[in-house]
């Protein structure tokens, strides 16, 4: 996300938006008449990000964008036809289109005036950052020692730590040699530390390198993360552990597939 961010800032910011066409309007949960009036004439100023939300900038608002599982966006000209999935059309002046691009259509977009950004439930309720100096060990203990859950579901809770998704708690929990199904009320105060650098690091190189894509990404950004050249173990079921050489396992917690690895993990 934050790689679809850096990317966007760098191809739509100060482009004065000329129409929005509203293809399946489930997707925009504020109202839409008033959706497209506060942004029509007006340009992106900014784009900032919390978790796996994406926050434009527009005028006295805030769009608020969160892709989950489907969602894209493509940068095409307004000439070129529209494709079954592409539900939310922004047209700008200079001859070219903002399209989102979404086949579940789970995605969804709230605008909302910029004093009243914490009325959105799903930004307000994102916890601290991985690469957020005040993600400590203290913190994370705190909230994982009462639980009963597995540590695989507590990584991916985003009011915890936001951001860490399927793959990266996969990676951060091998790095930090944490079974996936070793339960919160387990966890030493040291291993949250190990969490803490691990997620830490992944997530710095990761953006670094573009993110990660394991299926084709075929977005016009050109967003194609190199990171999954790093991965440890996510997606490599009956591959050979590059740090022991045992056998990589795939489990399901939580309804997620979970890959890790015996030996370091146990």
């Amino acid at each position: 996300m934050e790689t679809v961010r850096q990317t966007l800032k760098r191809r739509i910011l100060n482009k004065k938006i000329k129409n929005v066409n509203v293809l399946y309007d489930r997707i925009v949960e504020s109202d839409l008449d008033e959706f497209k009036k506060s942004l029509i004439g007006h340009e992106f100023s900014d784009i900032l990000r919390k978790g796996k939300w994406l926050i434009f900038g527009i005028g006295d608002y805030y769009l608020c964008s969160h892709l989950r599982m489907e969602g894209k966006y493509f940068i095409k000209t307004s000439k070129d036809p529209i494709e079954k999935h592409e539900h939310i059309i922004f047209t700008f002046e200079d001859g070219t289109d903002l399209r989102y691009h979404d086949t579940r259509k789970f995605g969804r977009m709230n605008l909302v005036l910029k004093d009243k950004l914490d009325t959105v439930e799903g930004v307000r309720k994102q916890g601290i950052e991985p690469i957020d100096s005040k993600l400590s060990k203290e913190y994370l203990y705190d909230n994982f020692k009462k639980s009963k859950l597995p540590m695989k579901t507590l990584l991916l809770d985003q009011t915890i730590i936001s951001g860490l998704g399927n793959i990266y708690a996969d990676e951060v929990l091998f790095a930090s040699g944490i079974n996936p199904i070793k339960l919160g009320v387990d966890i030493t105060i040291d291993e949250c530390e190990n969490i803490v650098r691990s997620s830490n690091e992944i997530i710095t190189e990761a953006i670094k390198c573009g993110g990660t894509t394991i299926r084709s990404y075929t977005s016009s950004l050109g967003v194609t993360g190199r990171f999954q050249q790093n991965l440890k173990v996510h997606k490599r079921e009956g591959e050979e552990c590059k740090v022991c050489g045992t056998i990589i396992k795939r489990i399901v917690v939580g309804g997620r597939s979970t890959y890790y690895c015996e030996e370091c993990q146990k």
